[in-house]
C-alpha cells in the first residue's frame, strides 16, 4: 500500500503559526488563478511530521481535473538525490572509493578529452590531466555538461547527437554513457561545476554494482525499503490517471508539452538515473524524512548519519561556492553562498544568495518546477510539486523558502 498524504500534527504544536502558514496557499493560489502554473502542491514538515499541505489549480486543466494528495508527478532532476543515495549504499559496503576513477567501472571513460576550442562540429580537445572520479559525478565537477543548457560548445554537440536532455529515447544507459566519454569535457574533471548528465552516469554505475536494471537497484536500495510505492520510472497503466499533464511556457501562459509528455508514461530503452522517476508527495516526503533523520526512517536504515553528513558537505573544489565553480551559467539553484554536495546544493551561507535559510540545509529541484529542502537546523523538509517547464519560468523556490520561514515561532 502506498503511503497516504495528510496533516499529522497541529501547526503550533511544531512551532508554526497556523494563520502564517496559510499564505502559501494564498501565494500558490494567485499563481494558479494568474495563468501561470496549472497546478500545485506543497508540503511543510518538521520533525518529520506534517504540518501544512497546500494545494489548487488541476492536474488536467483541459479535463478540469484537480490536483489531489494522491497526483503523480514527474520529478525529473528530483530523481537525482535519490540516484545518489543509491550509489552511496554501494560505497558503504567497500565496494568504491569516491576517488576511483569512473574508467575502471565504465572503460569508454579512459579515452575522454578535453575543450580546447573550435565549434561543436570540430571541436579541439587536449587530455585530461586526471581522470573522471566516482566523486565528480556526485559534485557535477567531472565536466560533463546538459545538452539543454545552450551555452557552451560541448552542449551543442550533445544536441547534435539528439541528447539534448539526456539519453535518446532508443539507447541504453549503457550506450549512453559510452557516447558521452566521446564527448569532449567543459573543464578538467574536478576543476569547476556544472550541471550535467553526471547522475546518469552514477545510475549506470549502479546498474554495474547491482548487478541488476537501475529501476532494479533503485527499487531493492530506496524506494521499497521506504515504502515509496509510487516512485518509478513508468507509471502503472491503471495509475496513469492519477498523472498530472506536463506543461511548457514561453514566458506568458502554458501550453501541454507534447512528445515530453511521455516522459512516465513509456519505458524507455535506457532509465535516466539523473531525470527519469515520477513519485507523489507523500513518498518524496518518506524519502527527505529519511535524509532528515540522518538516513533512516521507521527503523529502515538506508545510510549511516555519517555518510550522510558527507554527502550534505560542500565539495567544489576549493571550498568555494557555485557563483566561483560554475562553468556554464545553468543550475537550479542560486549561486551565491551555496556550495555542492554529492547529490544536493549545500547552503553555505544564506547572506549573499539573500534568501532565508539556514547553514547547512540542502536540497534540489526538478525540470518541470518541482523544488524540496531538508533543513537540518529547523528540522525542516519542504516539498512543491507542479508540472510546467522549465523550471527557471517564476521564482518559486525562494518565494517557497521565504513563506516557510516566516511561518516559524519557536
Amino acid at each position: 500500500m502506498s503511503p497516504s498524504l495528510s496533516v499529522t500534527v497541529d501547526a503550533q504544536d511544531l512551532g508554526f503559526d497556523a494563520e502564517r502558514l496559510r499564505r502559501i496557499d494564498t501565494h500558490f493560489d494567485k499563481y494558479v488563478a494568474d495563468g501561470k502554473i496549472p497546478g500545485y502542491l506543497v508540503t511543510v514538515a518538521r520533525e518529520g511530521e506534517i504540518a501544512h499541505i497546500a494545494a489548487g489549480g488541476y492536474k488536467d486543466v483541459a479535463a478540469q481535473s484537480p490536483v489531489t494528495a494522491d497526483t503523480i508527478w514527474r520529478i525529473y532532476s528530483m530523481t537525482k538525490p535519490i540516484t545518489s543515495v543509491a550509489l552511496m549504499t554501494f560505497f558503504e559496503e567497500g565496494r568504491f572509493q569516491l576517488t576511483d576513477p569512473v574508467e575502471w567501472y565504465i572503460p569508454s571513460f579512459a579515452k575522454t578529452r578535453v575543450y580546447a576550442g573550435g565549434s561543436a562540429q570540430n571541436p579541439i580537445t587536449v587530455p585530461t590531466t586526471e581522470p573522471i572520479r566516482i566523486w565528480h559525478l556526485l559534485s557535477h565537477t567531472a565536466g560533463l555538461t546538459y545538452g539543454f543548457t545552450r551555452l557552451h560548445p560541448c552542449d551543442e554537440v550533445h544536441r547534435l547527437a539528439d541528447m539534448e536532455f539526456g539519453l535518446r529515447s532508443n539507447q541504453t544507459l549503457e550506450e549512453a554513457c559510452d557516447q558521452w566519454a566521446e564527448m569532449p569535457l567543459l573543464y578538467q574533471p574536478g576543476s569547476r561545476w556544472s550541471y550535467s548528465v553526471a547522475t546518469d552516469v552514477c545510475g549506470r554505475l549502479c546498474e554495474i554494482f547491482g548487478g541488476k536494471t537501475l529501476d532494479a537497484v533503485l527499487a531493492e536500495r530506496v524506494l521499497e525499503p521506504l515504502k515509496m510505492h509510487d516512485t518509478t520510472f513508468v507509471c502503472s497503466e491503471e495509475n496513469q490517471h492519477r498523472m498530472a499533464e506536463l506543461y511548457a511556457t514561453l514566458g506568458e501562459g502554458f501550453f501541454q508539452a507534447g512528445r515530453m509528455a511521455n516522459w512516465g508514461k513509456v519505458r524507455p530503452a535506457g532509465l535516466s538515473g539523473g531525470g527519469g522517476l515520477v513519485s507523489t508527495a507523500a513518498d518524496y516526503h518518506r524519502f527527505t524524512t529519511m535524509l532528515l533523520r540522518g538516513g533512516e526512517l521507521d527503523g529502515v536504515r538506508i545510510l549511516g548519519p555519517r555518510t550522510l553528513d558527507y554527502m550534505a558537505a560542500n565539495h567544489l573544489p576549493g571550498g568555494v561556492d557555485l557563483r566561483e565553480a560554475e562553468v556554464d551559467g545553468f543550475s537550479e539553484s542560486a549561486y551565491d553562498g551555496v556550495g555542492f554536495g554529492l547529490g544536493f546544493a549545500v547552503t553555505l551561507n544564506p547572506l549573499p544568495s539573500k534568501m532565508i535559510a539556514s547553514h547547512g540545509n540542502f536540497y534540489w529541484g526538478g525540470m518541470a518546477s518541482t523544488a524540496f529542502f531538508v533543513d537540518p537546523t529547523e528540522q525542516l523538509t519542504v516539498q512543491f510539486f507542479t508540472q510546467l517547464i522549465p523550471s527557471t519560468t517564476y521564482p518559486i523556490r525562494p518565494e517557497l523558502s521565504q513563506l516557510v520561514y516566516q511561518a516559524i515561532t519557536e
